[in-house]
């Protein structure tokens, strides 16, 4: 078990390694797989309310909790394969976001990002 990213990325890197699949682990095709997971999540919320995808049963929750690790996975391996650093980059998006959607122009108002722009 790890407790990093970087941690995890080399794990994950070795399991595909010993494995052969490097060979089938491109970006086209991680992408790929990570929007075919991130629906299978969807699915565990579609048709239910706001309410009740707060208050999953145990089950349920045990469901989304495997989902949500195929997703964190695939996009590890994806980042990998493009030589992304996931950390850096979401530090350097939030920073952009903070910039794009100051507290005193946003808060408490959901909308699209274009939806706030000047």
């Amino acid at each position: 078990m790890t407790d990093s990213i970087d941690e995890l990325k080399q794990r994950l890197r070795r399991f595909a390694e010993d494995r052969d699949w490097e060979q089938f682990h491109s970006p086209k095709n991680l992408s790929m797989a990570l929007i075919a997971e991130a629906a299978e999540l969807v699915e565990h919320f579609q048709w239910i309310t706001e309410a009740q995808s707060a208050e999953l049963a145990p089950e349920k929750q045990r469901e989304v909790e495997l989902e949500l690790a195929d997703i964190f996975i695939f996009l590890i391996r994806c980042a990998d394969r493009l030589g992304v650093d996931l950390v850096k980059a979401a530090n350097e998006k939030t920073d952009i976001n903070e910039g794009r959607f100051p507290v005193e122009r946003v808060r408490g108002v959901a909308g699209r990002g274009s939806d706030f722009e000047p």
